[in-house]
């Protein structure tokens, strides 16, 4: 009987996903192309710059006051001003992707408590509590597996980058959460209030400095200034090997930029493939709604772990190499 159920449940189950697909495609922007009318969503528009949500030096909001340029329309309803593309670089102001890393910060504090409550010594650990301690201690582990006996140092950070990057990826698969708009006096759609973190080069940017600074400061403090060696090899041409040294010299040149090279690969890698996946939510939804988008939400699901892994693990394995002592190539072994 049960086995009868649970078979009519995935039946029933796929022939909703096959009306919704089918739906879609009707009302969708391919299908209106035969039926010629109009698509049931409106194309969508993609801003890369962060859209300007409040500025409390002016207390002006959504961005109104930072140029005297009339509204323009876009030709389906909603406004937009260069007030949400050319931010003022002179003072703080709040941005819908600030609003949302804050979001996401504020999520992850409220579920570390949560869970470091239920874990308290004087009551037996619960379900929520063993589900976080589940994730910590497999962060952990991947910890040890790369950076070994130094995986208690570097943990802290590379746990937060993981965590914070992937709620960041995950909270803009919400379906509502991008939704929300802000409007004008006169209803027009001025900007959308919430939008991913990832998707602002600068969060991606912003944890790379913070990544970049804590790799130089553990390969400074382990090594001292012995680790600038890597960078400027001069041993063998204090030994007369000309040849040898003038190698080694753009060898350590080349060192050098790699350090600095890692900031633009881990800003555009992250901020690439959550922009990506954003452009390919909206565009789905826009040629075939409900139903084709589930795989691909399923698709940036794993992205968003991904990204986090490969973002979090590269920071443990560049640490783990400026730890390491080094040899000039000039130097006797």
């Amino acid at each position: 009987m049960q086995l009868s159920l649970n078979k009519s449940l995935v039946y029933g189950f796929g022939v909703a996903l096959l009306a919704l697909f089918v739906v879609g495609f009707i009302v969708g922007a391919i299908g209106s192309k035969f039926t010629d009318s109009n698509p049931f969503l409106k194309k969508p528009e993609v801003h890369l710059p962060p859209q300007l949500i409040y500025d409390p030096f002016t207390s002006d909001a959504h961005g109104d006051s930072h140029d005297d340029h009339s509204k323009e329309s876009d030709g389906h309803g909603a406004h937009e001003k260069d007030g949400h593309h050319g931010l003022p670089p002179n003072h703080f102001v709040i941005t819908n992707t600030l609003i949302s890393s804050w979001i996401a910060t504020l999520i992850l504090i409220l579920v570390l408590v949560l869970g470091a409550r239920g874990g308290r010594s004087d009551r037996e650990p619960k379900g929520f509590y063993n589900i976080i301690e589940s994730i910590i201690s497999a962060l952990y582990g991947f910890a040890e597996g790369v950076v070994g006996d130094n995986a208690k140092k570097f943990f802290p950070l590379f746990a937060t980058i993981f965590l914070f990057v992937l709620v960041n990826a995950w909270l803009g698969l919400i379906p509502i959460y991008q939704s929300l708009s802000t409007f004008d006096s006169e209803g027009h759609i001025t900007g959308h209030f919430l939008r991913p973190a990832g998707t602002d080069l600068n969060m991606p940017l912003a944890l790379a400095i913070v990544s970049f600074i804590f790799v130089e400061y553990w390969g400074i403090k382990t090594l001292g200034f012995g680790y600038f060696g890597k960078f400027f090899r001069f041993g063998a041409l204090l030994k007369g090997k000309i040849f040898e040294g003038i190698v080694d010299f753009f060898v350590g040149i080349l060192e050098l930029l790699s350090e600095f090279i890692r900031l633009v690969s881990f800003t555009f890698r992250l901020f690439g493939n959550m922009t990506a996946g954003e452009i390919l939510l909206l565009m789905t939804s826009f040629l075939i709604p409900f139903a084709f988008s589930l795989p691909f939400y399923g698709l940036e699901l794993l992205v968003g772990v991904i990204q986090s892994l490969i973002f979090s693990a590269l920071t443990l394995v560049f640490v783990t190499m400026a730890i390491e002592p080094h040899h000039d190539e000039g130097e006797d072994h």
